[in-house]
């Protein structure tokens, strides 16, 4: 258990990937902005601009995560879930009251109290620097455009620029719109085990306010002894300060 116990750890990153600030009007937004044909480096450049401005307009909030662990392999199976109340305040402090937990003691205690833990680490200034989606942590390639719930977005395709346990490779969709992420389907830069053949990270947000919050979550890891492992984690009940 101990090689997957280091995998969720190292994955923890998709719980801190950086919220975006929304625009009003996104549909009417959204279809001038994607006939205009805009170059990758634009897009990157709204993007981070748009980051700025979700630093200094996001002054915190209050969430429920619901965490579910399944794993299916050697030496046995194993299962929990665990709900939270998160609490951000900018710009950096996080913290979380446990509601209700249940399953395994080894994944209660070696697994999701390090995936908190992480995120915490993650969020000092030096790490949101170093992870930040940005020209100078990733490169980007403009992979098209697609229809979605809020529109549309530009489908940009990224690559770290070193590895990282908070980096990852994969493609994201930019809102044409607001300039915010609204999906990344994804895999770690940087593989945290031997033992570990493949993950995939499917990663959701969604709109609330004016702001653009996760929504949930599914982490799928498949070990080499023949294992699996799903992380779910789904987000609601935010309250905005």
């Amino acid at each position: 258990m101990n090689f997957f116990v280091r995998t969720v750890i190292a994955l923890s990153f998709v719980l801190v990937i950086p919220h975006s600030f929304a625009a009003d009007s996104a549909s009417v937004a959204t279809d001038r902005a994607i006939t205009a044909g805009m170059t990758v480096e634009e897009i990157v450049g709204r993007l981070e601009k748009n980051n700025e401005q979700r630093a200094a307009a996001l002054h915190g909030f209050d969430g429920k995560r619901s965490y579910t662990l399944k794993y299916h392999g050697f030496p046995s199976e194993r299962e929990a879930a665990l709900d939270v109340i998160a609490h951000y305040q900018a710009p950096e402090s996080k913290s979380f009251d446990i509601v209700s937990e249940s399953g395994s003691k080894t994944i209660q205690k070696k697994v999701f109290s390090k995936l908190l833990e992480s995120e915490r680490e993650a969020a000092h200034p030096a790490n949101q620097r170093e992870t930040a989606l940005t020209a100078e942590n990733y490169k980007f390639t403009l992979l098209g455009s697609r229809p979605s719930i809020y529109g549309g977005c530009y489908r940009l395709g990224v690559q770290p620029r070193r590895d990282n346990k908070f980096l990852y490779r994969g493609e994201i969709c930019v809102n044409a719109a607001d300039f915010a992420v609204e999906s990344i389907d994804a895999e770690p830069a940087k593989n945290p085990s031997f033992w570990i053949k493949h993950t995939r990270i499917e990663h959701r947000y969604q709109k609330i306010g004016q702001f653009w919050l996760p929504a949930s979550n599914q982490t799928v890891t498949n070990v080499r002894l023949g294992g699996s492992a799903i992380l779910n984690i789904l987000y609601s009940e935010y309250q905005l300060h």
